[in-house]
This record gives C-alpha cells, sequence and structure tokens, in this order.
C-alpha cells in the first residue's frame, strides 16, 4: 500500500499571467499569420516568455534579432516592448510590411518622452540598463535627451541642478516599491522635476505585486512562472521576498522546479508574470497534485477587465 502524499495547500494569487498588452501582442502575429500566411517574423522575442516563443514558431513565425533577417516580401512584427524610431525607419527605406505590437501602455511613455523633449526637457528614464523597453523609449528621441537611472544611489550622482528643465519617466514593468523610493528621491533633489499625467507602472504590473504582496505573509515557499529575462516576473520574486516569503523562487515552468526545495512546504503560493500563459500555471499545479494531496485556493485582490485592440489591416 502506497503511503499517503504529503498535505500542501496551493494559493493561487490573482490576477496572474498575462496582460493586456502581452494577449494583443500575441494575437498581432497569429492574425498576421492567418492572414498573410507562413512565415512572419518578428523582431526579437514577442514577448519574454519561451514557451509561448516556441508556439508561435510551430504556427510559423520566424523570430530574428534584426531587420536584415526580415525577406522584403514578408511582414514582420516588432514585439510588444517597443522599438527605437530607428527600427520602423529602417523598415520604411526597404519598404517592408511592419505590424506594431508595441503595447499601449509603453507607448504611452514614448509620447511623454517625446513630449518632455518638444518642451525641452531632459529625461530621467527610471528603468534597466539593456532591458528592450528602455531601449525603445531611449531611441523616440535625440541621443543625450534621456538619462537612465537604476537605483536611489544612481538620483545623488546625476549632475543637474535644481534649475534645470528635467522630467521624469518609468519603464512600465519595474517595482512599485523600488520605483516609489527612486521618485522620492528625485522629487527630493529636484522639487520641480516634471512628471506623468498618470503614472509610468502600468496596471498589470501593479496589480500583480499587490496580488503577491497578499499572498507572501500566509505561505512558506512562493513559486512565480514566468522566464528569467522578464522584468515584471523577475520583480514579482522580489516582492515577494520583500513582503513576507523569503523563500521564493522563479521557474519557467513545471519541469524545472526542485522539489526537494518545496519538502515540508505546508502552503505554496502561486503566481505568475505578465508574459506567462495560464496553462504554465495549471502545469504546475497538476505537477504538484502527482506529489501532494492538494487543495487549491484563489486568492483575487482586483479584477482586470482592460482591453486593446489590435491593428485594423488584421481585422
Amino acid at each position: 500500500m502506497m503511503p499517503p502524499l504529503p498535505s500542501l495547500s496551493i494559493m493561487l494569487a490573482s490576477p496572474r499571467g498575462f496582460c493586456a498588452g502581452v494577449d494583443r501582442a500575441i494575437q498581432i502575429v497569429e492574425k498576421a499569420l492567418e492572414k498573410h500566411g507562413r512565415p512572419v517574423y518578428v523582431r526579437h522575442e514577442i514577448v519574454h516568455n519561451r514557451f509561448v516563443v516556441t508556439s508561435l514558431e510551430a504556427k510559423g513565425a520566424v523570430f530574428v534579432k534584426e531587420l536584415d533577417e526580415v525577406p522584403n516580401d514578408r511582414p514582420v512584427v516588432f514585439s510588444a516592448h517597443g522599438v527605437p524610431k530607428s527600427v520602423p525607419n529602417h523598415a520604411k527605406s526597404r519598404n517592408l510590411f511592419y505590424l506594431d505590437a508595441t503595447c499601449p501602455l509603453v507607448s504611452k511613455v514614448h509620447r511623454e518622452v517625446e513630449h518632455h523633449q518638444a518642451a525641452g526637457r531632459i529625461v530621467i528614464l527610471i528603468g534597466h540598463t539593456g532591458h528592450p523597453e528602455v531601449i525603445g523609449t531611449m531611441g523616440q528621441v535625440d541621443e543625450g535627451s534621456v538619462v537612465l537611472v537604476e537605483t536611489v544611489d544612481d538620483v545623488a550622482c546625476l549632475p543637474f541642478s535644481q534649475s534645470d528643465n528635467l522630467a521624469h519617466a518609468t519603464q512600465t514593468t519595474l517595482s512599485v516599491d523600488e520605483v516609489a523610493d527612486i521618485l522620492a528621491a528625485l522629487k527630493s533633489r529636484y522639487p520641480n522635476i516634471q512628471g506623468p499625467k498618470k503614472e509610468d507602472i502600468c496596471y498589470a504590473t501593479t496589480n500583480r505585486q499587490l496580488a503577491v504582496k497578499t499572498l507572501a505573509p500566509n505561505v512558506d515557499r512562493m513559486v512565480i512562472i514566468g522566464a528569467p529575462n522578464s522584468s515584471n516576473s523577475v520583480r514579482l520574486v522580489e516582492v515577494a521576498k520583500r513582503h513576507g516569503c523569503p523563500q521564493a523562487r522563479l521557474y519557467p515552468r513545471a519541469s524545472h522546479i526542485d522539489w526537494e526545495w518545496l519538502e515540508g512546504a505546508k502552503c505554496l503560493g502561486v503566481s505568475a508574470g505578465a508574459s506567462a500563459p495560464e496553462v504554465l500555471v495549471d502545469e504546475l499545479v497538476e505537477a504538484c497534485r502527482e506529489r501532494f494531496d492538494i487543495t487549491i485556493e484563489e486568492i483575487r485582490v482586483v479584477e482586470e477587465d482592460i482591453h486593446f485592440n489590435i491593428p485594423k489591416s488584421l481585422i
């Protein structure tokens, strides 16, 4: 007779997983394949999730690093993270048909940065060096018009005076708490700095972090499903550790989990980054079911009903 399985309570954070911008970007690739046939090219990962990329490759998407790899007679899609203006300009110079899957909330930041430059301001961008969204945002305006800061310490090193004409903007997928600290430092040093009318961190990032904060004190392990190059997913792990669950880890999917790490756990919190599909959460739950006698509770902290339309040319 088999020994009974150990008990494990699973608390599912909600909201979790796909946001409206990610859902729109994936739809754009799928609709482009339906309308234009295989292959459709995509510059960079459409979203930061290998499972999603592999699924789209199976349908006929071809992912490339730069436009030089795209034939003249095939469509190309720009990723949800946004691109510098040089990219669509390059596409136009070659008469490429392109579709821009940039998240509308990232595009909002692009327009803000352009507005500030037109008003003669230098923009201090809070973000992570090398992230595609940061590269895209900085590439909306002339070089030198945007200065990147990553930490509170970076603010202390800025060369500007209080009389300089400054503004701030933020990468949309950062930690709400860390950005608040950096903004406080900026406003303390530069009281006249201009900001957006509505905060730049997107609703999905904020909501997923809030859900993880709610779960963290009540679980003894936390798994975030997401890719290691997904900024919002990595931030969820940091938020969990900071708000009551030091035993939090990021895993791309269930097959990567270190099950020894879960030994002795009584309550497991689960969430997923904004580019991780729900099927990967289901996969994790089923993998737990094979090893534990599980109970499941979903903790919903806010309802989401945001939807972004796809380009009319694909309808």
